[in-house]
């Protein structure tokens, strides 16, 4: 996941993650010229690393994989904080779900946190990928690998600031 609060660890970032992996280009706050031209950037290193990039917000980028939340060509992911949630953006044909937020977070300060018990139950039996998302980094995606988790996404993980 990427948003403002990243800045030049973005780059470093997108350098860190695992070839195949993923990055949901989020950044809402730009203006949309400049979000395209972040987004071009961001392109470049998705393609040059074969990452999957997707786009999250209702305008399409030029070179998505596909779209967060919304409708687009592609992959089709959402997010997922309760049962019923999970279960419409199922039924909708997603193919991928972020359930969240697993344990607190600095992108949603005072939210409650699912932990483990409540992040299985949401997950279990959904038929598609879950990536958990919240609070996660390494050690915490490895405690929630025996629930059928995917895999994990992050941004506090990936730039070294405390969740």
């Amino acid at each position: 996941m990427t948003d403002e609060r990243m800045g030049d660890a973005l780059w470093g970032a997108l350098e860190r993650l695992p070839r195949g992996g993923g990055v949901v280009f989020r950044h809402y706050g730009l203006a949309p010229a400049e979000r395209r031209a972040l987004f071009a950037k961001v392109l470049k290193v998705a393609r040059r690393r074969r990452l999957v990039l997707i786009r999250a917000g209702a305008q399409p980028m030029r070179g998505e994989s596909g779209a967060h939340g919304g409708r687009g060509r592609g992959l089709r992911t959402a997010p997922a904080h309760d049962r019923r949630e999970a279960i419409a953006a199922r039924r909708a044909g997603v193919d991928a779900l972020f359930v969240s937020p697993a344990f607190p977070t600095r992108s949603h300060p005072g939210a409650r946190a699912l932990g483990r018990a409540r992040f299985g139950l949401l997950a279990r039996g959904l038929g598609v990928p879950v990536i958990a998302l919240g609070g996660m980094d390494a050690r915490r995606a490895a405690s929630l690998e025996p629930l059928g988790i995917y895999g994990w996404a992050a941004i506090d993980a990936w730039t070294g600031a405390k969740s």
